[in-house]
């Protein structure tokens, strides 16, 4: 048992047992002094004013410490954090500069690397940075582009030379939990690319405010449907990954009142709706 859930048993099992003797001293008062309006007025008052005395003690007792260990940890990943992007603004820099002074093409190639994997340490940086953030106040909804965000993450996943993507949808805006959001749709469509052929294009829509993801894939059938927003569940254990992604999309759902279906066949393909209307900003 941990030291917190033992400080939190023996709190409430003293508030418990100091609510019992200020009862006993209610009933002992008006057993003595007879039940008279003005007497249980005067007891009732003396009773709640000594247990909401004794409460406020006892949370304050159990929340400092979350407060200051709060106050710390953000603190610390505030630091950490800085550190972490300075080498990252450091390989920017750098790679700007040998850029524009490289000629040799195997060269330009290697660089070309470099950058990739530097974006990919930004990108898991600002992952870090949200999750750390989120864990310790609530995240702030912004307006943002619908349409610019799902163009920035298809050619993200475009770059692994795998499945093609048809993104078919007008200018909207949105308003949500931006990175949240990201990491939402970056899970969905990495599910689509993993669970689809190589050759077999991803179609992605937005019609009447509900976005569609189709592939044309392994699909799932109905066990499997029933199962899939369960932690850890894998439909198909060949494939990699630890089988916590749709569980993630549809915690994100949840918070942001986004509803989720999911249509599938087997080796039919599948398709996700995603209901935006309380989210889109006209």
């Amino acid at each position: 048992m941990g030291v917190m859930k033992k400080k939190t048993l023996l709190a409430a099992l003293g508030y418990f047992t100091s609510v019992a003797m200020l009862l006993s001293f209610l009933y002992w008062f008006l057993e003595n002094e007879g039940f008279t309006e003005s007497n249980f007025l005067i007891a009732g008052f003396m009773v709640l004013l000594l247990a909401a005395g004794w409460g406020y003690v006892i949370s304050t007792h159990l929340l400092a410490p979350k407060v200051q260990l709060d106050e710390s940890l953000s603190q610390l990943s505030s630091e950490i954090l800085h550190e972490l992007n300075i080498p990252l603004s450091t390989i920017r820099a750098n790679s700007s500069m040998l850029k524009k002074r490289l000629q040799d093409e195997k060269n330009l190639q290697r660089l070309a690397r470099i950058e990739s994997s530097s974006l990919r340490l930004e990108r898991l940086y600002k992952e870090l940075v949200y999750s750390i953030k989120k864990e310790i106040h609530p995240v702030e909804k912004e307006l943002f582009s619908l349409k610019k965000l799902l163009h920035e993450r298809i050619e993200v996943l475009e770059a692994f030379g795998r499945n093609r993507f048809d993104l078919k949808m007008e200018e909207c805006l949105l308003k949500a939990d931006k990175i949240g959001f990201e990491k939402m749709i970056d899970n969905l469509l990495m599910n689509a690319m993993k669970y689809s052929p190589k050759n077999s294009p991803v179609t992605i829509s937005l019609q009447n405010d509900l976005l569609t993801i189709t592939d044309r894939g392994i699909g799932m059938d109905e066990t499997q449907l029933l199962r899939v927003y369960e932690r850890y569940y894998q439909g198909d254990s060949k494939k990699e990954g630890e089988g916590i992604g749709l569980a993630l999309v549809k915690a994100y759902c949840d918070e942001e009142n986004i509803d989720i279906q999911i249509q599938s066949q087997k080796n039919s393909g599948t398709t996700i709706f995603l209901d935006l209307k309380k989210n889109i900003k006209n």
